[in-house]
């Protein structure tokens, strides 16, 4: 069986580097982060922190190498959605099935042009880039998976990928409606991102300081609201999320900090935008979603030089 790990950022690797481990299928990793794909030739694939080891892993930055998949794991940022997986979409045929583990909602919908079979999916394990072949395991944690309605993915699909990924150290969970799963992330996300990013807080200070926590909440509250509406059940509550993060060891800085510090565009578009834009079509409002949307992008904006 081979496995594509498309964009092996922190957490593409994290699913990369524990599948080729096992040992069950054969693993490729693709990247356009070149001083990386060819660290992992070299030398293989490190993990450290949460675990420490080094698999070997096929990878590339050229998407021609790529052979057809039985599965796709897309982990790029959702920015960058629809570039890979365009680039990536010839490795993938009728019997193939491609998953989303990315930040946000609307990444299944991209997808879903390129590829017949696609697997809603959410995952909270986290890391950071140390140096090329090298990855920070900061938090673990749970996925998971389920058919995207649209593309009609049978469960034998989702069942399958869930216990090959659960076996190889990253505990799976498929579910016939997974929804719930990710509107729960996308409302922790969209609290406790851009709230980091503007603060220059990591997740701890920014839940455990008095301002940026109340903010916290009534962020969430926007979020369930609009998923309330929408008909969405959550997976549990986002802030256990919240004080499941503040409370891991480490200075764990959010997705969107790690992008705010090095001034590259952000995700907030499939975050609170994409909370704002259900809200509008639901009649939700959102205003405070709306109001750090509107920061993000202003920051984003600084770093153009505007006149």
């Amino acid at each position: 069986m081979n496995i594509c790990v498309i964009g092996c950022g922190a957490v593409g690797s994290l699913f990369a580097a524990h599948l080729a481990k096992a040992g069950e299928a054969n693993v490729w990793a693709y990247d356009v982060w070149e001083e990386h794909i060819r660290a992992i030739r070299r030398g293989g694939l490190r993990l450290s922190g949460a675990a420490e080891f080094t698999a070997q892993v096929n990878a590339t930055s050229d998407p021609r190498e790529l052979p057809r998949a039985d599965y796709g794991i897309v982990a790029t940022k959702a920015i960058h959605t629809r570039l890979a997986i365009s680039q990536s979409a010839h490795a993938f045929d009728d019997e193939s099935a491609v998953v989303s583990v990315q930040n946000g909602v609307g990444n299944e919908e991209i997808i879903a042009e390129y590829v017949r079979y696609v697997i809603r999916g959410t995952t909270f394990p986290a890391g950071h880039p140390i140096r090329p072949g090298h990855i920070g395991y900061d938090i673990q944690g749970d996925t998971w998976i389920g058919p995207y309605e649209a593309a009609g993915t049978p469960m034998t699909k989702v069942e399958r990928l869930a216990g090959l990924l659960t076996r190889s150290g990253m505990n799976t969970i498929a579910l016939e409606d997974a929804r719930g799963a990710q509107w729960m992330k996308l409302i922790f996300n969209a609290s406790t991102n851009p709230v980091g990013a503007l603060t220059l807080l990591h997740h701890g200070a920014a839940a455990r300081f008095g301002a940026t926590g109340e903010l916290f909440e009534e962020l969430i509250a926007e979020g369930e609201a609009v998923a309330r509406k929408l008909g969405i059940k959550l997976h549990g509550d986002p802030r256990e999320l919240v004080r499941k993060g503040a409370n891991a060891p480490g200075k764990h800085k959010a997705s969107m900090l790690q992008d705010v510090l090095l001034k590259r565009t952000t995700e907030v578009d499939f975050m609170n935008g994409a909370i704002v834009e259900w809200g509008a079509k639901v009649a939700t409002p959102t205003p405070l979603n709306k109001a750090l949307w509107q920061l993000i992008k202003g920051l984003e904006h600084s770093w153009k030089e505007p006149d």
